[in-house]
C-alpha cells in the first residue's frame, strides 16, 4: 500500500476494505470492485463487469474456526454469540463504517460457512490446480 501510495505501483487487487481509507482521503483511486453488485461503502465505484471483464468475481468473507473435533455443544455455544454480536446495533455500524457486510443471519451457522467455502474452493482449486500455482 504505501509504494500505491507513493506512485511506485501502477495498479493494485487489494481487499476493498483495507484500501478503503485511501480511498476516502484521495490517496488511491478504486477503478473497479471485483463483484457483481456494486459496494456500499464505495457505491461509485463500478463493478469490473461494468469496466468490460465480464464473470471476474471475487469474494470476501469472514469465518471463525475451531479444531477438528470440537464437540458441537461449544460450536453452537461459539456460534450462539457470533450471531448475537453480528446482531448488535453499534457492531454493525462499526463493520459498515469499515466497509464490511454482515450476512444475513440464514448464512450465519457452520453449515452455511461450510457450503460457502466448499463452493470457494471448488470456483478456485481448478484454476489454482491449472495455473500450477504452489504455496511459498
Amino acid at each position: 500500500m504505501q509504494d500505491m501510495i507513493a506512485g511506485n505501483v501502477d495498479l493494485m487487487c487489494d481487499l476493498a476494505a483495507n484500501s478503503l481509507p485511501f480511498v476516502r482521503n484521495g490517496q488511491i483511486k478504486a477503478y473497479a470492485v471485483m463483484a457483481k453488485t456494486r459496494w456500499f461503502a464505495a457505491p461509485d465505484v463500478p463493478t469490473i463487469e461494468e469496466m468490460g471483464v465480464p464473470g471476474l468475481y471475487v469474494t470476501f468473507w469472514h469465518g471463525v474456526w475451531v479444531p477438528k473435533g470440537t464437540s458441537q455443544d461449544v460450536v453452537g455455544k461459539l456460534n450462539s454469540a457470533i450471531v448475537a454480536a453480528l446482531a448488535d446495533a453499534e457492531v454493525r455500524r462499526r463493520f459498515a463504517d469499515q466497509g464490511h457486510e454482515i450476512p444475513p443471519r440464514v448464512q450465519q451457522s457452520p453449515d452455511a460457512l461450510a457450503a460457502y467455502h466448499r463452493a470457494d474452493v471448488e470456483k478456485w482449486w481448478p484454476i489454482i490446480k491449472a495455473a500450477n500455482i504452489k504455496p511459498e
